[in-house]
């Protein structure tokens, strides 16, 4: 059985930074599309970052949101089967539950074309 499990949340002050690790087992997702996912309340679930294949062209590219780009990485470590998604200067609308997501093709932005999903993990960024 896939599993995605996140962790690394917290409560953390304005300009603070966190760490994300989503960790997968069950199968091998080292060809597979690994993306980050945010919901706040009261809002629809949005795209942060994917690392995975590229359309056209062979090549292991990076994507990020527009609101996130040059504050947040996300990174892959194969060997572990692990994603990260460092976050720093947080500021208090990056407030969310953070969903790690997985899909078997090239990056898409959105939710419903990824196959499994983690249970999400809270960032709570105050003033």
């Amino acid at each position: 059985q896939v599993q995605l499990v996140e962790s690394g949340g917290g409560l953390v002050q304005a300009g603070d930074s966190l760490r994300l690790s989503c960790a997968a087992s069950g199968r091998t997702f080292s060809s597979y599309t690994m993306a980050w996912f945010r919901q706040a309340p009261g809002k629809e679930r949005e795209f942060v970052a994917a690392r995975g294949w590229s359309g056209s062209v062979t090549y292991y590219a990076t994507y990020y949101a527009d609101s996130v780009k040059g504050r947040f990485t996300i990174s892959r470590d194969t060997a572990k089967n692990t994603v990260y998604l460092q976050m720093n200067s947080l500021k208090p609308e990056d407030t969310a539950v953070y969903y790690c997501a997985a899909r078997g093709g090239t990056v898409v932005r959105i939710p419903s074309e990824y196959n499994y999903w983690g249970q999400g993990t809270q960032v709570t960024v105050s003033s």
